[in-house]
């Protein structure tokens, strides 16, 4: 959350070597105003939308995506109204879906301020946790392959391009 993620996306977007890709980016303002709750008020069938765009992304070829299933289960995760039961059935059906990933890229916040885009929380505790989330559902449900990125947007993009 606020890690430069769409930033990233878009930036890639514009490389030859995925000019024939289909961008997906952050819907979350969209899907806010059809009145889907986020953040750690998101709720169960909020997160089975959330979940079921990440699945749809899957059933093309070539898709550079900022958001990813790990995303959608650390936010069940840390989500206030969801029942624990609930959070963790959630997560094991949703990561059935991880092998569909050709590559995942995690992308550490650590420099990055918090941006505050009117839709995601500025809270920096919030956003540390769900990172926290994130590593480790990536270590417990590991994707094929796995790159890690920081630093600015050039080097990312340079530390991929290494990497594929």
């Amino acid at each position: 959350m606020s890690v430069g993620k769409t930033t990233l996306v878009k930036a890639l977007a514009e490389l030859p070597q995925f000019k024939d890709y289909y961008i997906a980016t952050e819907r979350s303002k969209y899907l806010r105003d059809l009145g889907i709750p986020l953040n750690t008020d998101s709720s169960l069938a909020g997160q089975f939308v959330f979940l079921a765009e990440r699945a749809s992304e899957l059933l093309r070829e070539n898709v550079l995506t900022d958001r990813t299933i790990w995303d959608v289960c650390a936010f069940t995760l840390g989500a206030k109204s969801i029942s624990d039961y609930d959070k963790h059935s959630f997560t094991e059906a949703a990561m059935t879906l991880r092998d569909y990933y050709d590559l995942v890229i995690y992308v550490s916040p650590v420099g990055v301020n918090v941006e505050d885009n009117g839709v995601r929380t500025t809270d920096l505790a919030y956003r540390d946790k769900i990172d926290t989330v994130i590593k480790m559902s990536l270590g417990r449900f590991a994707p094929k392959k796995l790159i890690t990125v920081e630093g600015t947007t050039e080097q990312r993009i340079s530390t991929i391009l290494q990497n594929i």
